[in-house]
């Protein structure tokens, strides 16, 4: 069972494939339907927000209810080890550290021998603190546990023999993943953890400092995915405008994005989790004009009052915040905006709340996330002055939440007339088509429903014309625009 974000989907598919190479069957809604039930449940759990937490915290429960033993991974379960472990005795609490070995653990837990879970450590300090000191101490070690942990091995490689079908093959970079879904688009992973010091989070203390994947090993299980029917690649990391620092190239996203373009089956490149402030010129006009990469621009801008954005410990404010959105939009008219917003930060105050409003007005955002602050254990914010009630934040949530409907359904309607192109996912019942067009990444953005006379293929791509929208979600005909009749 997989919670959370997509990166942490893209573990559970390397989680599946190293279980499955070790003998183990997966059954369940993330596997394929064997026997009567499963013998272990693994949850790979979200530890974000509080309400992120709540819910890995509901289905650990849910899943010992069954009868079934349980093991907890993900961020929850780094994050609070032996703490959640005391508190939260039905499962087995195991760390990153334990997914190389992960089919082992597996094997204690199905033999009733109880492991002591780890104790959780501030995992930036692992790796030096310079990106320059990373590649030779941590990336290439890092590369070759994922080639060798708990695989068979054949003249220094997993022999393919050894594979159970659907894990991909071991020819090249390693590329260790068992699909979990069927999906024409997944994630795929260009590097893990975040330098970056924002107030509010806490990520970067339990998934630890940057690193990039080489770029050789993400072209390699670009290949493999594509061979997997996935028409779609969705890039994703902790801050992907960091993606080659550590490597010693800033301009590496840059290079790359073409090249997975070009990997044959493969229709579209999406990027997603850019940082506004480290958004290059370079990267706007290669992600803007490449062909198969999708102009889609998913920034993490979180408010647009400067005093609010300096207490997260960002840069920015609404005017800069709406040069970087013009600059994008000169590259590239019909590009897609999403962002996320956090409203209730101690020490907001009505004028900037107001800030964030007007920038919302202005911004014209395709798709907008309004999440109210709560405090993170181990965060500089949770000691900042100013806090705001709970009722208060929860009306500043839903005041800015139904403004930002109002704005993406604004946004969805000006694009009635536009020719887009829609990545079909899937056929309806009354014989129409759903899919993406550029502006939409899957799940959590709008789709578009596509009319068309004859029949479309899943994981095509149709070119069609928006002809009406329905809240942020588009309806189009199949084929491009008509132009206007001229004089006669």
């Amino acid at each position: 069972m997989t919670l959370g974000c997509a990166r942490n989907e893209v573990d559970s598919e390397e989680l599946a494939a190293r279980i499955t190479a070790a003998g183990w069957e997966l059954t369940g809604s993330d596997g394929d339907a064997v026997g009567d039930g499963p013998d272990v449940v693994l949850v790979n759990t979200c530890g974000f927000i509080q309400a992120a937490k709540q819910e890995s915290i509901d289905e650990l429960l849910g899943a010992a209810a069954s009868g079934a033993r349980v093991v907890a991974v993900g961020c929850l379960a780094e994050r609070y080890g032996a703490e959640l472990a005391e508190a939260l005795p039905e499962a087995q609490i195991l760390s990153f550290d334990d997914y190389g070995d992960i089919a082992a653990r597996l094997d204690d837990v199905l033999a009733g021998r109880r492991r002591a879970a780890h104790t959780p450590r501030d995992r930036r300090r692992l790796l030096p603190i310079s990106p320059a000191g990373r590649p030779a101490a941590a990336a290439r070690p890092a590369v070759a546990a994922r080639a060798t942990g708990g695989l068979p091995r054949a003249g220094g490689a997993a022999a393919a023999s050894d594979l159970p079908p659907g894990v991909a093959p071991p020819s090249g970079p390693p590329v260790l993943r068992r699909r979990l879904s069927h999906g024409v688009a997944a994630p795929l992973k260009i590097a893990s953890g975040c330098d970056r010091r924002c107030s509010f989070c806490a990520i970067p203390s339990f998934r630890g400092a940057f690193i990039s994947r080489r770029p050789q090993e993400i072209l390699a299980e670009a290949s493999w995915l594509a061979g997997q029917g996935v028409r779609e690649l969705v890039l994703v990391s902790e801050n992907s405008t960091s993606y080659g620092k550590d490597l010693g190239n800033l301009r590496l996203l840059e290079e790359l994005l073409p090249s997975l373009a070009e990997v044959p089956g493969i229709e579209r490149v999406r990027v997603s989790y850019l940082q506004p402030a480290e958004l290059r010129p370079g990267l706007i006009d290669v992600m803007a004009s490449t062909p198969g990469v999708a102009p889609y621009f998913d920034l993490s801008f979180q408010h647009a009052s400067g005093p609010v954005l300096r207490a997260m410990r960002r840069f920015g404010g609404r005017e800069r915040f709406l040069a970087l959105l013009e600059r994008i939009r000169q590259a590239c008219p019909r590009a897609g905006v999403r962002s996320n917003f956090i409203v209730g930060f101690p020490g907001e105050t009505a004028r900037d709340l107001r800030e964030l409003e007007l920038f919302l007005a202005d911004a014209r955002l395709d798709a907008i996330g309004i999440f109210g602050y709560s405090d993170e254990d181990g965060t500089r914010a949770a000691s900042l002055p100013g806090k705001l009630p709970a009722a208060e934040i929860a009306r500043r949530v839903e005041d800015v939440a139904d403004l930002a409907e109002e704005l993406m359904s604004q946004r969805a309607a000006s694009r009635v007339g536009e020719a887009v192109d829609v990545l079909i996912d899937r056929r309806l019942d009354d014989g129409s088509f759903e899919g993406r067009a550029a502006h939409q990444a899957p799940e959590v953005d709008g789709v578009t429903t596509v009319r068309a006379r004859g029949r479309l293929a899943l994981g095509q791509v149709a070119r069609a014309t928006v002809i009406a929208s329905e809240g942020v979600d588009l309806v189009a005909t199949a084929g491009p625009p008509v132009p206007p009749a001229g004089p006669r």
